[in-house]
């Protein structure tokens, strides 16, 4: 008895006007790349970055990482397109699927560093900001495989069942482990974690991409565990499960020494960006014209202050020496009346004796 499943698209490809084919692979990809370059941008201004920096590095990254990813696909699994019976032209149709996660970092890390090269930004720094940027991406782009129905587990009565209907390239219509739906939700799982450990431990020097390298491998080594469809075996377990292994212990071993040589975080992460800040839209806002305005309009404020000050201070001093000249005016006045008054009389007392 069926009670609850999730469906799988009748189709993965829709006609716009019955001419422009849209993917829904694609528009994954697309969206994962505008989110992964939105959430990096916020966090690079963040850390004293200039915005746009992230979107111009990541036009050397992307096509980089999708290059690197469909190699890595087409080369682990090779049969699927040079075995007898199969098209090799088909290695290059992106839009079906087909882009090892292994291969995108490591292409796209080679892009990036050109990119960082021309800004003379470090890379690590820039992977840092980038980092749960792409496991978000990472979480959008597995609903790509929905689309076209692949990347799904065993058999399973669960009501979060994926249904596959299709019955092309080896599949069996059924009811399958949705693991492609386990993949998205590790990965936003894993954007949180190094979310959440760059604030607390103030994570630098590559050292959070790291964390979201380690973090990932954990879920894909189980995940990949679950998968059905066709891959190559080492030692009982599949290539992709021996590759998690190895790249998350390379990823705790580069967490542990580069703290250990260089800790803490990175005090300048874009050479001549910490003259400027930003806005709450992101816009860049001149501090050190900003500062010289400011200091003029305190100079002007100061002068205009000071003139008015000397201009009390010597109207005050003008009043002070009128008072002081009238009050010695008046005293000699005075003096020279009670003079002439004494002479007066002496003349007086002459002219009485006299008589």
């Amino acid at each position: 008895m069926e009670i609850a499943y999730i469906p799988s698209p009748s189709r993965g490809v829709y006609e716009l006007f019955g001419v422009i084919p849209l993917r829904g692979y694609a528009f994954c990809i697309i969206i994962g790349v505008f989110v992964a370059v939105w959430l990096g941008n916020r966090r690079w201004i963040a850390r004293g970055g200039r915005p746009g920096t992230v979107a111009d590095i990541a036009v050397w990254a992307v096509p980089f990482g999708l290059v690197g990813g469909r190699l890595y696909h087409v080369i682990t699994d090779y049969q699927l397109y040079f075995s007898e019976g199969q098209d090799w032209v088909d290695a290059f149709k992106i839009w079906e699927g087909g882009l090892g996660i292994w291969g995108a970092i490591a292409f796209g890390a080679v892009g990036a560093w050109i990119g960082c090269r021309s800004r003379g930004v470090p890379l690590p720094a820039w992977a840092d900001a980038l980092a749960p940027g792409i496991a978000l991406a990472q979480a959008i782009g597995r609903w790509g495989n929905w689309f076209n129905q692949e990347l799904y587990g065993r058999e399973t009565d669960l009501p979060w069942a994926l249904h596959i209907t299709s019955s092309t390239d080896g599949r069996v219509p059924g009811y399958y482990h949705p693991t492609f739906l386990y993949e998205s939700l590790w990965c936003i799982g894993v954007a949180v974690l190094v979310i959440w450990a760059d604030r607390r431990f103030k994570l630098g020097h590559g050292r959070a991409f790291a964390l979201y390298v380690a973090a990932y491998c954990a879920g894909r080594f189980w995940i990949e565990a679950m998968r059905v469809d066709e891959a190559h075996h080492f030692l009982g377990m599949r290539l992709n499960e021996w590759t998690s292994i190895v790249v998350f212990l390379l990823a705790v071993l580069y967490i542990v020494l580069s703290a250990r040589l260089r800790p803490g975080r990175e005090e300048v992460v874009e050479p001549g960006a910490s003259d400027e800040d930003t806005d709450d839209d992101g816009a860049a806002v001149k501090l050190d014209k900003k500062s010289e305005d400011e200091d003029s309009e305190t100079k002007d404020s100061e002068g205009k202050k000071s003139e008015a000050e000397k201009s009390e201070d010597a109207d005050e001093k003008e009043t002070a020496e009128a008072e002081t000249d009238s009050s010695s005016g008046s005293s000699e006045s005075e003096t020279d009346d009670s003079s002439s008054s004494v002479e007066a009389k002496d003349e007086e007392a002459e002219s009485a004796k006299k008589a």
